[in-house]
């Protein structure tokens, strides 16, 4: 079949309107590393759209009616969104789904220590990554520390330009020849991908802490920078700047991500190459989706989770209870709960599983079958299915679904093509598809061609992020099937 390509059909008025888009996304993506940083950024940007937080609704014994606008935020790490429709929602709804967080380094609960007169930070890799991408390259550190009274300390350094940034080492090509006989997966190994985070000793000056301190914690400091002077030299940064202390490491959530911010990729300035673009760049898409579309006849819903990268699980992964949580006490907020309602609603909706697709890259063409395979610059994707192999752990949909996709999106001339992850036999990958699935309801994944998927960098077409908008607009807008 014939591929379209989506820069050719534009004119200036669509062009002026993907560079604003595409800048937006920019934006978000600089703002929002984490999955804590992107549920802040979109509250903020929800609530300035109109929304209100559903548990204040509850609290205030208020009720819902059509073209109202909640959301909700469960462990500061997922959050869902409704737009009611004036349809009953026992009819159903119109769910776009993604995932906020993405492949990194996390900080380990005992991970301060000393080696060789570096200071490190040792860490444990999160979601699939080829280890050896994240060696030698700036590194910002993001996240909480929550200390033992409640108050929660954010950190976020490496971004600015007058920050510091961190980094792992890796060992000089002059050394390496035993190295390079190793397989890709052995090359750095996960207990190697440790933070390097300083190399200077403290040095004590005992009459300035003869002044601050007593004998007995002086004592311990001197001991104690004497043993490890470089790490004794951190903990005094740490505490000095932060106020933390080494044991405040136990209750903390901090990820390595790579230092710096999106930037436009290309001489045309085609393309987006930033970190964080599996699964952002549909989160990012589907909110705003939601915040330019207008009050539609069945209820509208927005739903981005976090680890979806490890298989959706825990409090506040796809897996978890919070979305179908939601869904009730929205229905007993509208007068409709009852909990067969709530399972009709769930049947009768439809979704847009909106995760990534990996985009065809001649320098390894033969991973992919050419004829079913999704390309920068040709629209939104769409994988039928997805898994590994014989289809394995793949929601599959049904042809009925995609030929009513097929309408909705060819009635408003949104760009878009079919692909698969890979060729047959070699791998596969998964979403959140198949969770939502198992309530009987519709769905099908879409979203954005990724190049150098799970990398530090990923790169996006901004076509395809345009065209991703779009479609997913056209979807919450249009009718059941």
């Amino acid at each position: 079949m014939e591929r379209k390509n989506a820069w050719e059909t534009y004119d200036k008025k669509h062009l002026k309107e993907l560079e604003q888009i595409c800048q937006e996304y920019r934006d978000f993506l600089d703002q929002g590393k984490t999955e804590r940083e992107c549920v802040d950024t979109i509250v903020n940007a929800v609530e300035a759209g109109g929304y209100r937080e559903l548990e204040s609704i509850i609290k205030a014994g208020e009720n819902l009616k059509s073209g109202d606008k909640v959301y909700s935020v469960w462990m500061n790490k997922s959050i869902v969104m409704f737009q009611i429709g004036t349809k009953p929602m026992t009819e159903g709804l119109n769910i776009l789904g993604a995932h906020i967080d993405s492949p990194r380094l996390d900080i380990k609960q005992n991970p301060l220590y000393e080696d060789g007169g570096f200071a490190y930070l040792d860490t444990h890799y999160y979601g699939g990554v080829k280890k050896y991408q994240w060696v030698t390259i700036p590194l910002a550190l993001h996240g909480v520390v929550v200390k033992k009274d409640g108050t929660t300390v954010e950190l976020n350094i490496g971004e600015n330009e007058d920050d510091p940034v961190f980094f792992i080492s890796d060992l000089l090509i002059h050394l390496a020849q035993e190295q390079l006989e190793k397989k890709a997966a052995k090359v750095i190994e996960g207990e190697a991908l440790d933070l390097i985070i300083g190399n200077k000793p403290i040095v004590i000056d005992k009459k300035k802490d003869a002044k601050k301190e007593d004998k007995k914690n002086k004592e311990s400091k001197e001991k104690a920078a004497a043993k490890e002077a470089v790490k004794a030299g951190i903990l005094d940064i740490l505490k000095e700047t932060y106020d933390i202390e080494e044991e405040d490491f136990l209750s903390a959530e901090l990820e390595v991500v790579p230092a710096g911010k999106a930037r436009e990729a290309g001489f045309d300035r085609s393309m987006v190459l930033a970190y964080g673009q599996d699964d952002r760049v549909c989160a990012f898409t589907s909110m705003k989706a939601m915040l330019d579309s207008p009050q539609t006849e069945r209820t509208m819903c927005c739903i981005l989770v976090d680890k979806e990268e490890i298989g959706s699980v825990g409090a506040t992964g796809m897996q978890s209870k919070f979305f179908e949580n939601a869904v009730a006490e929205v229905m007993n907020l509208t007068g409709e709960y009852s909990e067969l309602n709530v399972r009709r609603c769930l049947a009768h909706s439809c979704m847009l599983s909106s995760d990534v697709s990996s985009a065809y890259d001649p320098t390894y063409a033969s991973s992919f079958d050419k004829k079913n395979v999704a390309y920068l610059g040709d629209g939104m994707v769409f994988n039928k299915f997805t898994g590994a192999r014989g289809k394995s752990g793949s929601n599959d949909a049904n042809a009925e679904y995609i030929a009513h996709l097929r309408k909705v999106l060819d009635d408003k001339k949104v760009i878009y093509q079919t692909a698969e992850l890979g060729r047959v036999d070699l791998g596969g990958g998964g979403t959140i598809a198949y969770i939502l699935a198992l309530y009987g309801m519709n769905v099908i994944d879409s979203g954005v061609a990724v190049l150098n998927m799970h990398a530090p960098w990923e790169a996006t077409s901004k076509a395809d992020i345009y065209e991703a908008y779009r479609g997913y607009k056209a979807f919450v807008e249009g009718v059941s099937l």
